[in-house]
């Protein structure tokens, strides 16, 4: 039997002093709390062993996780069923092998939600910057007071009073209060951080691109890994189990002890010892698990280790590009950012070896490649000024050997991603089309500008694009310019 009635203790008791009276010795209960500890309610039962924690998450026909929770008194049969259940439905599970409060998630996001209040309050970032900088930059897929105004403000102080009164250690920011006190909820009110077209209407909010650069992300994110390292240090959870709840239940693109490897655990210790400083607060003292982390170099991707063991990243860099190995992939980067990586000879020499290099790579090595643009291009095409004054057998020759090295990317045994992260114009965009699979930023720009000039797209482009698109909308495209 599972429970889902209001976050309210003595109303969970209830019906399950209910159910007992009810329900054969053999009978497995579960409560579907998000935060109030499963051995708070099991004192209720005379059979507390037989109470176990399944908190789906939701809408739960779509969310995929349930966090199984073992409370003081939860015998291994009812964990076993409640796993068992959850699969069942198609469900991953997370277990949770001690019972605090808020479990998982709701302690990670509850960091994560407070940080960025706070970092509103002293001054550091407006609403926008704050949801900005976790949008864009960290990669989440909306921003704190985003999430906030979807999930209800009041449902957020709720909570949040919940966990602070059974121990989770926190100052609850001022600005949800304020906006619960005032009815400003979130997307049920109609406003909340943000304003919506009506009451229940959600309407996602325009959050600039640049308005978070100003943002310091290690600061505003190492809360949240703190409390994640806690977890681990504390064996509630498992390393790999926390960023899997995270990245199911929040839907973050990588699992938050990941992203603390991303960023540096020596720069997340850093960052919590100057808010613990500053502050003064105890919820900011980085803890025992990190502080020896760092002591013993393991600092993260950087170090080969971290909260996850790495392969070693070994880079050569040359006149124009980088060659990255990252196993299993290899990264070939365009590195004339003062020049939107163009295209000159030298280029397309190093290119040409690089891509033989790391075709010839064994397999453990290199099992993918992508090519990318340093900077804020991929590719702007030829460099123009590099040929000026050349023959026209030069020319021809050039133009067939930029055709010839694109038609390797092509013909490459493992397969080639291009990575366009800003404008992939000319020559940018014949070597994007050779590629296998081409992932666009919202930065990017997609052209042939030498169309303009009376120029005909060459290197092997218009065949490529007429096999993706059809022959008439690639005769459209490349007589236009109509991108």
């Amino acid at each position: 039997m599972i429970e889902a009635v209001i976050e309210d203790v003595e109303a969970k008791r209830s019906v399950f002093r209910a159910a007992e009276e009810a329900a054969p010795p053999h009978a497995v209960f579960a409560t579907n709390t998000s935060s109030i500890p499963i051995t708070e309610i099991a004192e209720a039962l005379a059979h507390k062993g037989r109470l176990v924690g399944t908190h789906f998450f939701n809408p739960p026909v779509l969310m995929p996780l349930v966090e199984v929770v073992r409370g003081k008194y939860t015998e291994d049969r009812a964990v076993d069923a409640a796993v068992e259940f959850a699969r069942m439905l198609g469900k991953e599970v997370v277990l949770v092998n001690r019972d605090v409060p808020g479990f998982i998630v709701n302690r990670v996001l509850a960091r994560l939600f407070q940080e960025a209040c706070w970092t509103v309050v002293r001054g550091l970032g407006d609403v926008q910057a704050v949801d900005s900088a976790l949008r864009y930059r960290v990669g989440l897929p909306m921003g704190a007071f985003e999430l906030a105004d979807l999930t209800g403000i009041d449902v957020l102080v709720s909570i949040g009073r919940v966990m602070a009164e059974r121990g989770f250690k926190m100052h609850p920011c001022p600005l949800f209060e304020e906006k619960a006190s005032k009815g400003e909820v979130g997307v049920k009110a109609g406003r909340g951080f943000y304003s919506y077209p009506a009451p229940g209407a959600y309407a996602r909010p325009d959050v600039p691109r640049n308005a978070g650069e100003g943002i310091d992300v290690v600061r505003l994110l190492a809360p949240a890994i703190n409390e994640a390292a806690f977890l681990v240090q504390e064996g509630i959870a498992a390393p790999r189990d926390v960023d899997r709840a995270v990245m199911l239940g929040l839907n973050f693109p990588m699992g938050i002890l990941q992203l603390a490897d991303e960023l540096g655990l020596d720069n997340v210790v850093r960052a919590m010892e100057t808010l613990r400083e500053s502050t003064g607060w105890e919820e900011y003292e980085p803890v025992t698990l990190l502080r020896d982390m760092v002591a013993q170099g393991r600092l993260g991707r950087k170090a080969g280790r971290g909260f996850h063991d790495y392969a070693a990243v070994e880079e050569k860099a040359m006149e124009t590009i980088k060659l990255r190995f990252e196993p299993p992939i290899a990264w070939i980067i365009l590195n004339r950012p003062e020049k939107l990586n163009a295209i000159n000879a030298k280029m397309m020499e190093e290119l040409d070896a690089a891509l033989d290099e790391v075709d010839a790579a064994d397999y453990d090595k290199v099992r993918v490649i992508i090519i990318t643009g340093s900077g804020r291009a991929f590719c702007a095409g030829a460099d123009v000024q590099a040929f000026l004054g050349t023959t026209p057998v030069l020319a021809y020759r050039l133009s067939r050997k930029l055709q010839s090295l694109f038609d390797k990317v092509e013909s490459l045994s493992k397969p080639v991603i291009a990575a366009i992260n800003g404008p992939a114009l000319g020559g940018g965009l014949e070597l994007a089309l050779a590629c296998d699979i081409r992932i666009a930023a919202e930065t990017a720009q997609l052209g042939q500008p030498e169309v303009n000039l009376g120029l005909m797209p060459g290197a092997g482009f218009p065949r490529r694009l007429a096999r993706m698109v059809g022959p008439a909308r690639a005769k459209e495209l490349v007589f236009t310019c109509a991108y």
